[in-house]
């Protein structure tokens, strides 16, 4: 009966220590990078799986080679970036004893620099991601603040017509400047859609099966 004991009296003291104050920032470090590692996982294993059954080539194996290759990087990628940000954001406020707004910037910008800096299928779709919120988010304080005129009309009919009519002239034309998943998706739906050789491939297949 020792062992449950024990086990209780070592989560009291790790429970104990949770609650101090004094520890929160490097704390609050580990639960960072806990949560970006699940997070990253939730996110890029469905993505990853359901882009590599539908465009990747190869074995079983190779495929779930690929997808598992995928979560990893996106997890830990993640789960670095996250430890590394509020790290250094409890650095800036304990060496200036209080936090700035720049200290936000400064940390996700040195963080990102080392983390997401690598060019690599993972990190760019990341922060194209992320830099179609940013706009968003960006031309909202604009308004918020007065230095854009809010629209008297809602502009979304026209941004989404804009957005299709460029993806879709970039990919007829200019197809290499497109990040190779969105130009593997297109040609799915937009080439491939273009050839059929009977109702197999018309529509139960999208291609017909090799021949054996």
């Amino acid at each position: 009966m020792a062992a449950p004991s024990q086990l209780r009296a070592l989560l009291l003291a790790v429970n104990t220590l949770l609650r101090k104050r004094r520890y929160h920032a490097a704390l609050a470090m580990v639960k960072g990078f806990r949560n970006g590692a699940v997070y990253g996982a939730k996110i890029r294993a469905p993505h990853a799986l359901v882009m590599t059954f539908l465009f990747r080539n190869g074995s079983l194996w190779e495929k779930l080679r690929a997808i598992l290759q995928a979560t990893y990087t996106h997890s830990r990628n993640l789960a670095y970036f996250v430890f590394t940000y509020k790290g250094l954001c409890a650095l800036q406020s304990r060496v200036q004893g209080k936090t700035y707004q720049f200290h936000s910037f400064l940390a996700a910008f040195i963080g990102g620099m080392l983390v997401f800096g690598d060019n690599n299928n993972i990190n760019s779709q990341i922060g194209m991601y992320l830099l179609s919120r940013v706009l968003f988010a960006l031309c909202r304080l604009g308004m918020e603040k007065g230095y854009i005129p809010e629209p008297k009309w809602d502009l979304f009919p026209v941004f989404t017509a804009v957005v299709w009519g460029l993806v879709l002239w970039l990919f007829e034309y200019h197809r290499p400047t497109l990040h190779p998943s969105l130009q593997s998706s297109m040609t799915y739906l937009y080439d491939d859609s273009n050839v059929w050789h009977d109702i197999s491939d018309f529509l139960i297949y999208n291609k017909s099966p090799p021949s054996k």
